[in-house]
C-alpha cells in the first residue's frame, strides 16, 4: 500500500483536467468555469476531484457560496496559467506553418493606424504569400508566451531589452495644416501659437504622456502660464492630426507618425527650431521562436527599410545601425 501511494505521488499527473483546474481557478465559480468550457457542473466537479486525487491533496476549499483556492491550488495555478498558453500558442503556430505564412504583428493603436497600417500595402504587393495579423492594443505581452511574431513597442532605451531594434526617436513640435496658416496671422515665434486653437490629447497630463503636452512646450519656450485662444482635446493621436489637417488648429506632433503628411505638404512645421526631444523611441522586438521563419525575417527587414525612410522623412537622419543591417 505504501509503495502504491509513493508511485501515485510521483507519477507525473495526467493534463487533461489541467485547463478544467484553470477555469475555476480563474472564475472561482464552477458554475461559470462549466458555461466557459460548455460543460456541466458536475462534468468540471469531478474533473477537478480526479486532479485533486492524482495531486495528493485538495486545491480549492468549497464553501457555500465560494471556491477558494489553498495554497497548494495558488502554487499549481502559477505554472498552469504560464504552460497553458505556451501550449494553445504552440498549436497555433503548427496550425499556421502547416498552411499559410502569417506574420502577427503587436503594436499600439495610433502607431497602427497613423505608420504601420498605411505602409503594409507595399509589403503586400512585395510579398502576396504572407498574411498579416495586427493586434493594435496597449497591451505588452510576454513573446516567450503569447501567439506574436513581432512587437513595435514605444519606450526609454532603459526598458527595452538588448534584442530590440530601434526604428527612430521622437520629438513634438506644433504643425498646421497650410490653409489655416494662409488665413490666420503668421507665427514667426513660440508667442504666436497662442492665437491659435491648440489640439492635444485629453489624457496627455498622466505622468508617462506629459512631456507630449503643450504646457511642457510652452515651458520650455518661456511661455509660462500664458493660455491660447482655445484648447482642442481629442483621445487618440490621429484624432489630433486629423483636426490639424481639416484645418481646427495647431497640433504638437511627433514628426515619425505625420512623416507621410509633412513630406506631401499637408502639414507644415511652422517652427522647425522649436522642436522638443523626447527621451522616447520607437523599437521593434522579434519574438525569439519566430526570428528564424522566413516571412517573419522578410517582414522585419522591411520595417527596417521603412524606418529608414521615416527617419530621413521627418529630418532624424539615417541610423548607421539600420543602414549596415540592411546592406
Amino acid at each position: 500500500m505504501l509503495h502504491s501511494q509513493t508511485h501515485l505521488r510521483s507519477r507525473p499527473i495526467q493534463a487533461g483536467h489541467l485547463r478544467a483546474f484553470e477555469a475555476v481557478a480563474r472564475h472561482l465559480n464552477f458554475r461559470m468555469a462549466a458555461e466557459e468550457m460548455a460543460l456541466t457542473q458536475s462534468a468540471v466537479s469531478r474533473q477537478i476531484q480526479g486532479l485533486e486525487d492524482e495531486v495528493g491533496v485538495a486545491l480549492f476549499l468549497r464553501h457555500t457560496r465560494a471556491v477558494e483556492l489553498t495554497a497548494a491550488g495558488m502554487q499549481l495555478l502559477q505554472a498552469v496559467a504560464q504552460a497553458l498558453p505556451r501550449i494553445d500558442g504552440a498549436v497555433r503556430h503548427i496550425r499556421q506553418t502547416a498552411g499559410r505564412k502569417q506574420v502577427s504583428i503587436t503594436t499600439f493603436a495610433s502607431f497602427a493606424s497613423m505608420w504601420l497600417i498605411p505602409r503594409l500595402e507595399v509589403f503586400q504587393r512585395e510579398n502576396p504569400d504572407i498574411d498579416i495579423r495586427i493586434d493594435a492594443s496597449d497591451t505588452a505581452f510576454d513573446l516567450d508566451l503569447a501567439d506574436i511574431d513581432v512587437a513595435i513597442r514605444y519606450a526609454p532605451a532603459a526598458n527595452m531589452p538588448p534584442s530590440a531594434r530601434r526604428l527612430f526617436g521622437e520629438s513634438v513640435t506644433p504643425m498646421a495644416s497650410p490653409w489655416l496658416l494662409k488665413s490666420s496671422p503668421a507665427i514667426r515665434q513660440p508667442r504666436d501659437v497662442l492665437a491659435f486653437t491648440l489640439i492635444e490629447a485629453g489624457d496627455a497630463y498622466t505622468p508617462h504622456l506629459e512631456w507630449l503636452t503643450w504646457r511642457r512646450w510652452l515651458d520650455s519656450n518661456g511661455l509660462g502660464h500664458a493660455q491660447p485662444k482655445r484648447w482642442l482635446s481629442f483621445n487618440y493621436a490621429y484624432q489630433m492630426v486629423q483636426a490639424a489637417l481639416s484645418g481646427q488648429g495647431l497640433v504638437l506632433a511627433r514628426p515619425p507618425l505625420v512623416a507621410e503628411n509633412l513630406a506631401s505638404g499637408d502639414l507644415i512645421e511652422v517652427l522647425p527650431g522649436a522642436r522638443l526631444h523626447s527621451p522616447m523611441a520607437y523599437w521593434m522586438l522579434v519574438a525569439p521562436r519566430s526570428g528564424s521563419r522566413p516571412e517573419v525575417q522578410a517582414f522585419s527587414q522591411w520595417l527596417l527599410a521603412q524606418a529608414v525612410a521615416t527617419r530621413l522623412t521627418s529630418g532624424e537622419g539615417e541610423d548607421p545601425d539600420l543602414v549596415n543591417d540592411l546592406d
